[in-house]
């Protein structure tokens, strides 16, 4: 049955908006989107919506993961951080797409649950889990190939910067606690260059850099 809505939700939800990069669809076609929900909600897990994760937090659209997901670029030997593992569902899919991944949490319920699931269930062997301020990046891993934000940001840190590779992608949403622009941002010589943007909604990210928790 899952099989059946996971096909089904690329074929509606992602290649009729648009999203083309090939790999990108094989990883959302292949990850068990039911496994990152609780078990009441498993039944909606391929839905086109967002759903809750607990701690207030929510695993994304299956069309925001396809989109933010294709605008990192993804060849396949790339480092990667993710700042938000919330549920793990994110982490799985670049799990597919990248050589490593590095995904920083503020909430360790989470990220222990996100880890039992991944590696212990699942068997993914290219995660690195850490329980920290995301907000601020992840410096002892730095520097990376790419950086996608899974939460709403007010603004675009240069430590966020500074931690990508020349070249590098950040895929982030900027703007208030309730909706947000999402913005491809790429490193070059010169300074930065915003590529892409479209309105969005996500929690809030909290941190140093990010929102005071309420």
């Amino acid at each position: 049955m899952y099989e059946k809505l996971r096909q089904e939700m690329v074929r509606q939800q992602l290649i009729r908006r648009g999203i083309s990069d090939s790999r990108v669809l094989e990883a959302m076609g292949r990850v068990e989107r039911h496994l990152f929900v609780s078990e009441d909600l498993q039944q909606q897990a391929y839905n086109d919506c967002a759903l809750p994760v607990g701690g207030k937090q929510t695993i994304s659209q299956p069309y925001m993961v396809a989109l933010m997901t294709q605008l990192l670029e993804l060849k396949g030997d790339e480092k990667v951080l993710e700042i938000g593992t919330g549920s793990g569902y994110q982490a799985a899919v670049l799990s597919q797409l990248a050589a490593e991944v590095y995904t920083v949490e503020r909430i360790r319920d989470l990220s222990e649950r996100a880890e039992a699931l991944l590696t212990g269930q699942m068997g993914i062997d290219n995660i690195t889990f850490t329980v920290a301020d995301g907000s601020i990046g992840l410096s002892r891993f730095a520097p990376y190939d790419c950086i996608i934000v899974t939460a709403g940001a007010p603004s675009v840190t240069e430590g966020l910067i500074e931690q990508l590779k020349p070249g590098g992608r950040l895929v982030i949403p900027v703007g208030n606690r309730t909706s947000q622009i999402l913005y491809q941002i790429r490193k070059t010589d010169s300074g930065v260059e915003e590529n892409y943007s479209t309105g969005c909604i996500f929690v809030p990210l909290i941190g140093q850099k990010g929102w005071d928790a309420e």
